[in-house]
């Protein structure tokens, strides 16, 4: 499931103040008009109506906006049997002026705001196609994800993670394209694409993490050269033999996972060092893979570093292993919604990065659906 509790969240303080914003127009126009009336003729606060069809402009349609630029020019016509010699043409005109600007301006902006959301609706279906929804469950293991954007308009990034149900096992990837922009979520598309073909077919992880080992390099090879550093990418494969007992990791440069047993925990660093995805030909073809204990009941937390480098404003990162050693408890959707409440808390409501995260858990032995 990709999160989007985020979103709301930091839009829920704005929310409260929504309708005084859209109505900040009408009270400019108010305020000025009841000062014109009230105060001195050589204070002429009537020179500022202008000011209210030119804020409309930002928040309102054409038509509204043009109602309140005539509703202008009726005050100051007001104004001018009170007050004779206050240059009551120059001050209609202008508000006649910044009205039609304003109309226009208001057009331009909801053709923009038309354009974004068809290009939102289609970074959304490519963040359906890129980050597809995981099943919630593949036979005996429950699987929950977790995706939040660094920034609030993003639809899709660097990011990556995906789940396959294979004669093998059920394979789980997640990784980190390193850079940012479309670059980066070609090479994510890339690496993902390769493993939900070559999960299926590839016996070994070994197998896996080659083929897309070759994606990567094959897509650095069609952009151009400047972009090129952009094209590595960390990444974690892991694998739960049907029947559960074990699960086997080969990790290329990823952020370690963390299991919990109970109330143990467990940050699983590899034995040896497996190189990440596109850094072969400099640093060699060597991929390992370990294997490690995991019962009925345990739980498997993956992540990418947007999760382990959260810093706090004193610069402290997120201390994931007590963290996780408070929730242990906790089942996968329930873990990754406090994950996600809590990094947000601790970051002081700003990402700096990209997020993803995958929460496993080994059903225990007797569990039934309900």
């Amino acid at each position: 499931m990709i999160s989007s509790a985020g979103h709301r969240l930091r839009h829920r303080s704005y929310g409260g103040q929504r309708l005084a914003v859209l109505l900040s127009p009408v009270i400019v126009t108010v305020v000025i008009g009841g000062l014109a009336f009230s105060t001195p003729r050589e204070i002429s606060f009537s020179r500022l109506l202008p000011a209210a069809p030119a804020l409309a402009a930002a928040l309102w349609p054409v038509l509204p906006t043009v109602l309140l630029g005539t509703f202008c020019l009726l005050i100051m016509t007001g104004v001018s049997f009170f007050y004779s010699d206050l240059g009551t043409p120059y001050t209609l005109a202008a508000i006649a002026a910044v009205t039609l600007a304003a109309a226009y301006a208001s057009h331009l902006r909801l053709q923009r705001e038309e354009t974004l959301f068809q290009v939102r609706l289609v970074a959304d279906a490519a963040q359906q196609v890129l980050l597809r929804p995981l099943p919630e469950r593949v036979r005996d293991v429950e699987i929950e994800s977790l995706y939040l954007a660094a920034q609030e308009q993003a639809r899709i990034g660097g990011d990556f993670y995906d789940a396959a149900d294979t004669p093998y096992g059920v394979r789980l990837l997640i990784g980190d394209v390193r850079g940012k922009g479309l670059s980066a979520v070609g090479a994510a598309s890339a690496v993902i694409n390769c493993f939900r073909e070559n999960a299926y077919d590839q016996p070994d992880l070994r197998g896996v993490v080659r083929r897309m080992q070759i994606a990567v390099s094959r897509y650095g090879a069609m952009v151009p050269s400047e972009d090129q550093t952009e094209h590595f990418a960390t990444a974690l494969i892991a694998e739960i033999p049907h029947g559960g007992g074990n699960v086997r990791i080969l990790n290329c440069g990823h952020p370690a996972p963390v299991f919990v047993r109970g109330g143990e925990i467990h940050v699983h660093e590899p034995a040896l060092a497996s190189t990440p995805l596109n850094l072969s030909a400099l640093l060699g073809d060597h991929y390992y893979v370990d294997t490690v204990a995991f019962a009925p009941g345990d739980q498997l937390l993956l992540y990418t570093d947007g999760v382990s480098e959260t810093r706090d404003r004193a610069g402290e990162f997120f201390p994931l292993a007590d963290w996780a050693r408070r929730h242990h408890d906790t089942p996968p959707r329930d873990l990754l919604d406090r994950l996600h409440t809590d990094l947000l808390h601790y970051a002081g409501g700003r990402l700096d990065d990209d997020i993803a995260a995958i929460a496993v858990r080994c059903r225990p032995a007797g569990a039934r659906e309900r």
